[in-house]
């Protein structure tokens, strides 16, 4: 069942610890089918050098195994609240990717000071007000924050990232940890300045226009 997605989902969970995003097992990636409307996340607790297709776990909107022999992750409710809530997303990545999560450590946004990171999201990246961890709480949380927007920083916990796809949230993951990094590092040396919301927009627009071999559709390279 769903044999494509749970590939490319558990590719895409690979993709977290070999961009240093996480450690053991915390973390996940999901992945929404349009047809079905299931999703495939990853199972909780596994590692992620254990992770096949096979262990990759499809669940219903309401949670309900459909597929699958493991539990599903601990953080799937957050997942389903946001799929639930926003048709646009089929894709979602959630990390504790050092950098970004030491904003969200003091919680404070990440400003839109670097042209590559507004080109794929067109703003900066807030931070939510704290959520008690569950999946209501934390879900509206990330939608309040996000405001139509594709990539949250969770006071005290990490980063949530959505996208049209597994492959594209956890794309936006890894530039933002990036752009995270490459923000604190300049922050140490004094005040960093935000660029002009006209000139946001305008980057955003000429990305979404230029990118790739027909058109920029997705962040991914």
């Amino acid at each position: 069942m769903l044999e494509a997605l749970k590939e490319e989902v558990c590719e895409q969970n690979h993709e977290l610890p070999r961009n240093g995003l996480v450690v053991g097992s915390g973390g996940n990636v999901s992945g929404r089918d349009p047809e079905s409307g299931l999703i495939v996340i990853k199972p909780s607790g596994v590692k992620f050098a254990k992770l096949t297709p096979d262990t990759m776990v499809v669940v219903d909107i309401d949670g309900n195994v459909v597929d699958g022999h493991m539990k599903p992750s601990v953080d799937t409710g957050i997942h389903l609240y946001i799929y639930r809530k926003r048709d646009d997303v089929f894709g979602i990545t959630h990390t504790h990717s050092p950098y970004a999560t030491s904003f969200a450590a003091r919680g404070e946004r990440i400003p839109a000071v670097l042209t590559p990171i507004t080109h794929m999201l067109g703003r900066d990246i807030p931070c939510s007000r704290y959520a008690t961890p569950g999946e209501v709480d934390t879900g509206e949380a990330i939608l309040e924050a996000a405001d139509g927007g594709y990539a949250v920083l969770v006071k005290a916990h990490g980063v949530f990232t959505m996208g049209g796809s597994a492959k594209e949230a956890t794309s936006i993951a890894m530039y933002l940890e990036e752009a995270a990094m490459t923000t604190h590092l300049a922050m140490l040396h004094g005040p960093v300045e935000e660029l002009p919301q006209e000139e946001i927009d305008r980057c955003y627009r000429w990305f979404r226009k230029n990118y790739g071999q027909s058109g920029a559709k997705a962040v991914n390279a």
